[in-house]
């Protein structure tokens, strides 16, 4: 896949990857909490960080003691995270095709990717696919907010729901953060 390929689509992050570690944003998205949710009530060894960006969520979960690979289209934002996550691995590609074996992750995690992929349906049956134990999603809540995306992009919780029941999940939990909604479904 081309790095073209790999970069077009209107609903990616469009700015650089310094906005993506900001102060600001590192607060609004509770990493530490979402760490937390991840691992409650399973044991977790590896974590697929899908759209992994410059790897806020890789270093957290690696810092977790977990083995960590991050995927994302944009290699740019994948050079900084080879460059600040030295103990995790890093990969170019897309939710919708995840070049890895059939459940090859302890946890696959989507942090605010869902709605920046070009087919949710697909990401949702792949990270199914990948995953072992669980699959955690990290969304905007759809309401008009000066961070984030437009709101033309975010995703009803309601569509996010519909779309993992009908990829195979169960036990599908949605937790209220401060500002973010927290996905956590069970593959099997």
């Amino acid at each position: 896949m081309s790095g073209a390929d790999l970069h077009a689509h209107e609903r990616r992050f469009p700015l650089g990857a310094e906005k993506l570690r900001t102060p600001e944003r590192l607060a609004v998205l509770e990493v530490g909490r979402v760490i937390q949710l991840c691992g409650e009530g399973v044991r977790l060894a590896s974590a697929l960080d899908v759209g992994t960006g410059t790897g806020v969520f890789a270093e957290a979960f690696a810092g977790a003691s977990l083995r960590v690979t991050g995927i994302d289209p944009n290699s740019g934002f994948l050079d900084v995270a080879r460059r600040l996550v030295r103990n995790a691995e890093f990969t170019a590609g897309v939710a919708e095709r995840l070049p890895f074996e059939n459940g090859s992750f302890d946890l696959v995690f989507l942090g605010q990717v869902l709605h920046e992929t070009d087919d949710p349906a697909a990401a949702l049956r792949e990270a199914r696919r990948v995953a072992r134990q669980r699959v955690a999603l990290l969304e905007w809540p759809c309401r008009s907010e000066e961070i984030g995306p437009p709101l033309a992009h975010r995703m009803e919780p309601s569509k996010i729901l519909e779309l993992a029941k009908n990829a195979g999940f169960h036990s599908i939990e949605k937790v209220q953060l401060a500002r973010l909604d927290f996905y956590r479904m069970a593959p099997a």
